[in-house]
């Protein structure tokens, strides 16, 4: 196989992320000694809540575990395997150390697959090995901190929204060290959809076409927390097996795009933020608008603020933005509309003619009439001539 496993985008952007931003919690994971124990601990638990097979009882798991480990370059990394107890769910674990892959098997799953699919299984669990020690244990110390943090009774909705992104991502890329390992789609499929069915007959090719006409039917988006549904996985599979240019706006579509304010994650937070900047800088651009009181005001939302220079793009971001997030930057716009009274009707009149543009004319009516108690008459007039308002102001700044 001439395939990579590479760390999808949403990988690299949330470990740059949290290096910059969270910086002093990235070097508190790190500490060697911390590490160490966390070890000793795992693989404690593992004796006492498992049976560990050997090569020796399990001939045929320990091919497929070194034919999984050649296709995906781990020849080095110690692989140990245990059979959970008391767990009837069909499914398979990897618990990652740097250097040793401890793999865990539930339920029937060693009598459930053939032994292309059981390596296919084996090869989606040493991904994560493989991802979680590339770049130095950097993505391994990204999903404990992700995950921990939206474990935290202080977390916010950010912190659980990316750490579930950042798990549904994972999955696709483990599927990929399952294609790489079986070397072929039909077989790491079967496996995917055996362990989601239970069947110990299915048609790896009649599921891909399923999968296609979920699709063409809709855009679904996954509502799953840790993994996608299968059928997303198959197609994102297919799609990345056949190196389809399609492939990064499928996955965008199933796991990212999102269209409302709660269920942001920490990156969608950190774009807002500064497309929110940018949309503030240009809605003040105007002279007569920037008073010292609406300056300060602007500062409280970014000390560094300064108005900003047309032609950074802007406004096509904003043509394509969601309605949620249009009508929240009308609230920003509102936020403006009284912080200095020398200005009267002036920025009221701004606030229109850009929520004109951004379609969403009708919500900025009602939440200015609703929170700055006006009259609808007087809104309406004021409506009226926004427009002629503002190209006298222009015309009279010096």
């Amino acid at each position: 196989m001439d395939r990579v496993l590479e760390p999808l985008a949403q990988h690299r952007a949330l470990v740059e992320w949290l290096k910059t931003h969270e910086r002093a919690v990235w070097d508190w994971y790190g500490d060697a000694e911390r590490q160490g124990r966390d070890a000793e601990a795992v693989r404690l638990s593992l004796l006492r809540d498992t049976y560990r097979m050997d090569a020796e009882g399990h001939p045929e798991l320990f091919v497929e575990i070194a034919a999984a480990k050649e296709a995906l370059g781990l020849q080095a990394v110690e692989v140990s395997a245990y059979q959970a107890q008391g767990d009837g769910r069909i499914n398979a674990a990897i618990c990652y150390l740097p250097g040793e892959a401890h793999l865990i098997f539930s339920g029937p799953i060693l009598t459930l697959l053939s032994s292309a699919e059981l390596r296919a299984v084996i090869g989606h669990e040493l991904a994560h090995y493989r991802l979680w020690d590339q770049d130095g244990g950097d993505f391994f110390r990204a999903d404990r901190i992700l995950h921990q943090a939206a474990d935290h009774p202080g977390a916010q909705p950010s912190h659980g929204h990316s750490a579930r992104l950042w798990s549904l991502a994972t999955e696709l890329f483990a599927d990929r060290g399952a294609w790489l390992a079986a070397g072929d789609l039909e077989t790491a499929v079967a496996a995917l959809v055996k362990i989601s069915t239970g069947l110990p007959q299915v048609s790896a090719k009649s599921y891909l076409a399923q999968a296609d006409e979920i699709f063409s039917k809709s855009k679904p988006r996954t509502e799953q927390l840790t993994h996608p549904e299968t059928f997303m996985r198959a197609r994102a599979l297919r799609l990345w097996a056949d190196e389809d240019e399609a492939l990064e706006e499928a996955i965008a579509t199933m796991l990212v795009e999102q269209e409302g304010l709660d269920e942001m994650d920490l990156l969608q937070q950190a774009r807002l933020a500064e497309l929110t900047r940018r949309f503030i800088g240009h809605h003040l651009a105007p002279l007569w608008f920037r008073s010292e009181a609406v300056l300060a005001h602007a500062r409280l939302y970014f000390p560094d603020f300064a108005p900003a220079a047309a032609g950074d793009g802007l406004e096509n971001e904003l043509a394509s933005l969601s309605k949620p997030r249009r009508e929240y930057l009308c609230h920003v716009m509102l936020d403006f509309c009284a912080v200095d009274p020398d200005l009267e009707d002036l920025p009221l009149a701004a606030g229109f003619e850009r929520a004109r543009d951004l379609e969403c004319l009708g919500h900025f009516e009602k939440i200015a009439t609703k929170e700055l108690k006006l009259k609808a008459k007087d809104v309406k007039k004021l409506k009226d001539k926004a427009a002629g308002m503002l190209a006298a102001a222009k015309l009279e700044t010096p």
